[in-house]
């Protein structure tokens, strides 16, 4: 019964929020309350929704952090040379635009961190996709897909932390 109202929460979320018949805050509020109350939790719900803020509020002001962080040094121009660098390198050829992408979110991926990638690189082409008409979407793609192989590689951060964890060589066994 858990499983298929986990199944209606679900559902129901992505409707209302995908149809806009409700903004995603009161969706996410409202819509597992509801279920909750239907499948018999009663008062239950509060303990829930408790530890559930609990263990995610740790993460959520590190994200709070690094949006304004990262928003400042942005706005400082921290990163302003290397994409200049590369915009000028890459000129109004979308093709060239969107390998400059790719090259800026490896080089800001090197330390592993995906909301970081994001938080550089998108602000800092949108400007160009929007003038060359490209699509946002492939925007995010190139950068997703950039910070994906930086994850895998010897040297990308994700590999080095797992495997110092693990006490073993990223290179495998020779």
């Amino acid at each position: 019964m858990l499983a298929i109202l986990g199944l209606l929460t679900i559902v129901l979320l992505l409707y209302l929020v995908m149809a806009k018949k409700a903004s995603p805050v009161v969706a996410l509020i409202i819509v597992p309350i509801v279920t909750g109350l239907i499948g018999g939790l009663g008062l239950e719900i509060i303990d829930f929704m408790t530890e559930g803020i609990k263990s995610v509020a740790t993460t959520g002001v590190m994200f709070i952090f690094a949006i304004l962080f990262f928003g400042i040094l942005m706005d400082a121009g921290t990163f302003r040379p290397i994409v200049n660098r590369l915009l000028r390198i890459a000129g109004n050829d979308p093709a060239r635009v969107a390998v400059a992408t790719a090259l800026l979110a490896m080089i800001v991926h090197l330390y592993g961190s995906g909301a970081v990638t994001f938080l550089i690189t998108v602000p800092a082409f949108i400007p160009m996709y929007d003038k060359l008409k490209m699509k946002r979407s492939t925007l995010a793609c190139v950068v997703a897909l950039a910070a994906g192989t930086m994850n895998i590689l010897p040297w990308g951060g994700p590999t080095i932390r797992a495997a110092t964890a693990l006490d073993i060589s990223v290179f495998g066994i020779i």
